[in-house]
């Protein structure tokens, strides 16, 4: 399970440590890919593979899946977790959401998010600017039937 926020950079060779807290969750392979918001997810190789699945069960008739499934696999790169908890940001998206030198990882229960921390921040000021509106929107989510 991966939660907190967290500041870390990102090296001159593209590697980035991932948080100490986060290593005993973290699998040896994971998979960085396009996430939402204009942030990456890093995800657990069986994460990945769980959702994957339920995107190719869509099946290829489908507009959704099969733009769905190029957004989030024509970029997608499974990387291998080394022994000091450092993995590979490949560089394609390293250059497409700006992210060197200084990353916020935000921990997302089964996923991680790499964030430029500009973004970020702009994010999270937008969805904690109204905090009545963001409880009417989370209990929509929660009690969705």
């Amino acid at each position: 399970m991966f939660l907190g926020t967290f500041q870390h950079a990102i090296d001159e060779k593209g590697r980035l440590t991932l948080p100490s807290k986060w290593r005993d969750y973290v699998e040896a392979k994971v998979v960085i890919t396009r996430g939402l918001d204009d942030c990456l997810f890093i995800l657990p190789e069986t994460r990945f593979v769980e959702i994957a699945k339920i995107v190719d069960a869509q099946g290829f008739e489908s507009t959704d899946a099969r733009e769905w499934g190029r957004y989030l696999f024509a970029n997608a790169e499974m990387v291998e977790v080394d022994k000091q908890g450092r993995i590979l940001v490949p560089q394609p998206l390293r250059t497409e959401f700006g992210l060197n030198g200084e990353v916020t990882l935000v921990g997302v229960f089964s996923r991680i998010e790499l964030w430029h921390p500009e973004k970020y921040k702009a994010m999270n000021a937008r969805v904690t600017a109204d905090p009545v509106a963001l409880a009417e929107r989370v209990r929509a989510l929660l009690y969705a039937k």
